[in-house]
């Protein structure tokens, strides 16, 4: 893996920290777990997604183990998670938008490693979409829920924008650290607004239909 800018590898470690902070206090809600089941949770959603990506790469062992950062700050988040979970809930919008750094950076670096190993336009954004998801649709599977990437509103879907832009660039030749924070941004962006006014990626007729006549009859 070549060596990121230093912005971008600081937006990194932090996604780092905030996903395993982020995976281990939805370890702690769903799940009755003890310290070490919330570490591994947390860890699993920080590097997990990079674990897959750089596995079907063939790039081993993971990068994300060959760099003492990542796994310590994935696991100091947990940690964290697990010894102030209650205090940490009324923060909730903070955790969030350091969630969403590490959705966007992670696509950005997981697009950008698989086009550096070789790989196509195609394999490349899916791996950048799988680097940023992949960790928390694991956590997800581990604790019986349906995975936040295939029920939530727009998750998958900024990190498909921050991925294909990150291609695009490298592709046109302009590939740098201002191209790779401005698909980063786009990806940030577009996470937000979703949040910000509900905003959803389209459902099948049947699904809208069942939750207004739900809402009908409540």
């Amino acid at each position: 893996m070549t060596s990121e800018p230093t912005p971008l590898l600081a937006l990194d470690l932090t996604g780092t920290f905030a996903f395993g902070l982020n995976g281990a206090l939805l370890a702690v809600r769903a799940a009755r777990l003890d310290v070490v089941g919330v570490v591994v949770l947390g860890m699993i959603t920080a590097l997990g997604g990079g674990f897959i990506r750089d596995v079907m790469i063939g790039s081993l062992p993971p990068s994300t183990l060959l760099d003492w950062r990542y796994y310590t700050l994935a696991a100091l988040g947990a940690l964290i998670a697990f010894a102030l979970s209650r205090h940490l809930r009324r923060i909730g919008k903070a955790i969030t938008v350091l969630d969403t750094i590490g959705l966007s950076t992670f696509a950005v670096t997981g697009a950008s490693t698989a086009l550096d190993a070789g790989l196509g336009v195609a394999p490349a954004i899916l791996l950048g979409v799988v680097t940023a998801v992949g960790g928390g649709t694991i956590r997800d599977t581990l604790v019986r829920q349906i995975p936040t990437v295939l029920r939530s509103g727009l998750y998958a879907v900024p990190a498909l924008v921050g991925a294909a832009v990150t291609v695009a660039t490298v592709e046109m030749g302009v590939y740098g650290l201002p191209a790779a924070l401005g698909a980063a941004a786009a990806c940030f962006l577009i996470r937000m607004l979703g949040l910000r006014y509900g905003l959803n990626a389209p459902e099948p007729p049947e699904t809208r239909r069942g939750k207004e006549s739900h809402g009908a009859d409540v």
